[in-house]
């Protein structure tokens, strides 16, 4: 995502004190009980200017729900409309799905959701693409037993690859649509959500599981252990 610089990052970064996290890697392994009365933890990767994110955690208050993105001139916006409608139950944190390790213990987040990620359509960076089967070990290895990714595109391109790789590496699919919208909105949308759906865009969306027979192996080789 290229943004223009915004004036006064660093004063309007610390008026989000609150919900900003500038040291996530202390809380790895401890999110719910750093910030207790929550029942589940969920990750949005790539959370862009955050209407899907402070929508969505309006609509579960008994989830904390944590916001990752990359460009801090995207991240501000995201972060100053949570303060403006006090939404209690997000947390931000400026940093790549490459970081995910480092802020996330094994087995720690109940759902991650990916909206509208970089196609990538150049298939020599295809291992950018944040549904590359690299990215989805480390989902995998974050996911709880039982956890879910949630993940939606416009690119049908896209879509039909990140399908292949979640089944090469372990994930059940359910959910599977390519116009998830056809009888109506269905659920919570970005804002390329809704100028794509307004333009009569497809939305191609999935929901993928960790398949049992692979949680049984990782289990028995010291998996989700925080």
């Amino acid at each position: 995502m290229r943004m223009r610089k915004k004036p006064n990052m660093p004063q309007r970064i610390e008026k989000c004190g609150a919900i900003h996290i500038p040291d996530p890697e202390t809380y790895r392994g401890k999110w719910l009980e750093s910030f207790p009365g929550y029942k589940a933890l969920h990750l949005e990767i790539g959370c862009g200017r955050g209407r899907f994110t402070s929508e969505t955690a309006l609509s579960m208050p008994e989830v904390l729900l944590i916001g990752l993105e990359r460009v801090p001139e995207a991240l501000i916006i995201g972060m100053e409309r949570a303060v403006r409608e006090d939404i209690q139950n997000i947390r931000y944190l400026i940093g790549d799905a490459m970081s995910l390790r480092s802020f996330f213990a094994p087995g720690e987040a109940d759902r991650i959701y990916i909206n509208f990620c970089d196609p990538w359509p150049n298939n020599g960076h295809k291992k950018r693409r944040l549904t590359h089967g690299n990215f989805l070990s480390i989902y995998r290895e974050l996911l709880s037993p039982g956890g879910e990714l949630h993940f939606k595109t416009d690119n049908d391109a896209l879509f039909e690859f990140s399908l292949g790789e979640f089944g090469r590496t372990g994930f059940a699919l359910t959910d599977v649509t390519r116009d998830l919208h056809k009888n109506g909105p269905s659920g919570v949308m970005t804002d390329y959500e809704l100028k794509f759906h307004g333009q009569g865009v497809s939305i191609n969306r999935c929901v993928a599981r960790i398949k049992a027979e692979v949680m049984t192996n990782e289990k028995a080789d010291g998996g989700w252990v925080n």
